[in-house]
């Protein structure tokens, strides 16, 4: 659960941020325009535990809807005008920390076959949101889903049931991958890209999941002197279950967490997938933060020194929008980036466990609360 009890916002000013001279937002626009329509034409975002609402962020997307910046300079003075930042100083962690996340580009068949075996599922019709006003009081809190049974809702089978079949039979498969593993850590990103053997690529993103905690594969694999924390990534993870695929069932299923999909049209290759904020994300520019504390559609710039693969040798600097979460990703400095799409999106993301200073950049008039 998120703990807020230490977390502390201290005002910076831009001179204060490591990088920013050199940051270049303007690709932040799209994306910025898309949070104002989807708050204008749906609904207001959820807001956090640290109190700031989409009003408080509507001032900054107005602003911006009437002005477009011809460089980095003109992108930088807009947030500069507009929003003054703090330091999200995490109270009990050390520091901040950032891991990254991509959408894969999996190769599917839209039927089962010897080579085809391993499903994308649906969403389930016996799985039921659960809140306070449902909860059973021996379903533990952090439980968002659960199974709708004629004795009241329980715990929703875990990886290890679905696998083992649970869902055979019910025509939820959206499509069948080659690979357990591609699926699994589809599972771990929230979304990917199908792409069928006549060539069409369709997409896949995150519609609900059986409501178990998240249980990382990369911590078990250290704890079991399999693997050394300091060489532990996305690749090392993949590489270790291709040599030992013995024990995909023990490692795999440690993880108890299972993700539903659904469809989603494919408008434009050159845009990411819409995540949370219902908005598409844009690689490099797009965080995951923990819902719970933040709001979404708000501005960050993090600075994470010693990041340096993602930007030429020079440390990890940049302004992004919040517009996505995940259950690991909890409290109030932790940030998941999101690279972009395919291998090489894959590849950046592999490598990414890093600490970094988070800066939240409130709109000047909300601001004034934090002061």
């Amino acid at each position: 659960m998120s703990d807020l009890s230490a977390c502390r916002l201290r005002p910076a000013s831009f001179d204060d941020l490591p990088g920013w001279s050199s940051d270049d937002p303007s690709s932040l626009w799209p994306a910025l325009t898309d949070c104002r329509r989807y708050l204008q034409s749906v609904k207001p975002y959820k807001p956090g535990a640290l109190g700031l609402t989409a009003e408080d962020l509507m001032p900054l997307l107005d602003a911006a809807s009437t002005h477009s910046p011809d460089n980095a300079a003109q992108a930088r003075l807009f947030f500069e005008q507009q929003t003054r930042p703090f330091l999200v100083e995490p109270g009990g962690q050390n520091a901040g920390l950032v891991t990254a996340f991509y959408e894969p580009e999996v190769p599917v068949s839209d039927r089962p076959d010897d080579e085809y075996r391993h499903p994308f599922y649906r969403r389930p019709l016996d799985l039921v949101d659960v809140d306070d006003g449902n909860r059973p009081a021996d379903l533990e809190a952090g439980y968002a889903f659960a199974l709708r049974t004629d004795n009241g809702l329980k715990p929703y089978p875990d990886r290890r049931d679905i696998d083992q079949g649970w869902l055979e039979g019910r025509g939820l498969e959206i499509a069948w991958a080659r690979s357990r593993v591609d699926v699994f850590f589809a599972h771990v990103q929230g979304a990917a890209r199908l792409r069928y053997p006549d060539g069409r690529v369709r997409r896949i993103t995150y519609a609900a999941k059986a409501g178990h905690p998240f249980s990382g594969i990369g911590r078990l694999l250290i704890d079991m002197g399999e693997i050394s924390e300091a060489d532990i990534s996305m690749q090392s993870i993949r590489a270790w279950l291709a040599a030992h695929p013995d024990r995909l069932d023990e490692i795999l299923w440690h993880n108890r967490s299972y993700i539903f999909f659904r469809e989603a049209e494919v408008d434009d290759l050159t845009r990411g997938p819409i995540a949370a904020a219902k908005v598409p994300l844009i690689a490099g520019r797009s965080l995951a933060v923990d819902r719970q504390i933040h709001t979404f559609g708000f501005p960050f710039f993090i600075h994470a020194k010693g990041l340096t693969h993602m930007d030429g040798g020079r440390d990890f600097a940049r302004t992004m929008l919040a517009l996505d979460t995940g259950s690991a990703i909890v409290g109030p400095a932790r940030g998941d980036i999101f690279t972009g799409s395919g291998d090489e999106a894959g590849e950046l993301a592999g490598a990414v466990r890093n600490a970094a200073d988070f800066y939240i950049l409130i709109p000047k008039q909300a601001a004034e609360r934090f002061v």
